[in-house]
């Protein structure tokens, strides 16, 4: 498997980990200690790396965030 199919298997993994987190059983023990360890595994190398001035929090404000 090269570095593109293992990003896109652990972006399937972290999406189908959401939407068994908003399930109404969902063992919220088990999302909290999956998922940062399964996004930690996503290789570095796939995606292009962002620049040195990028800020995640600069972005329009959405409904319900903010003030």
């Amino acid at each position: 498997m090269d570095a593109h199919e293992d990003f896109e298997r652990t972006v399937q993994l972290l999406g189908a980990l959401a939407l068994y987190a908003h399930l109404p059983d969902a063992d919220e023990e088990f999302v909290a200690v999956m998922a940062p360890a399964v996004a930690a595994s996503l290789p570095r190398d796939v995606l292009p790396p962002l620049p040195p001035d990028y800020d995640p929090a600069d972005g329009p404000e959405y409904p319900g965030e903010g003030s």
